[in-house]
């Protein structure tokens, strides 16, 4: 299973993605996660259902310093990705 989020709110400058990075690998999630030119995190992850179900609610939340206003996501093709990568 493969997931694209995109993340809106004040999300940028909170340590969004070293957050997501430690929850993907707490949850065996793959995938990546990047800062969007506007002010959003984008996520792409994958791996087994229930994984991807907890990483997408914590994404809902984030980090305590994240505020996030919006989130809206689509299935993708899986990729196979062996790690979680915080990538520019």
């Amino acid at each position: 299973m493969n997931k694209r989020i995109q993340i809106t709110g004040n999300v940028q400058g909170v340590f969004f993605r070293k957050n997501a990075q430690h929850k993907a690998h707490e949850l065996g999630v793959r995938g990546w996660v990047r800062n969007e030119p506007d002010g959003s995190v984008l996520v792409e992850i994958e791996g087994e259902s229930q994984a991807i179900a907890a990483m997408r609610e914590w994404l809902k939340q984030g980090p305590p310093r994240a505020k996030v206003e919006g989130i809206w996501e689509e299935d993708g093709e899986v990729q196979g990705y062996s790690g979680f990568l915080i990538i520019q």
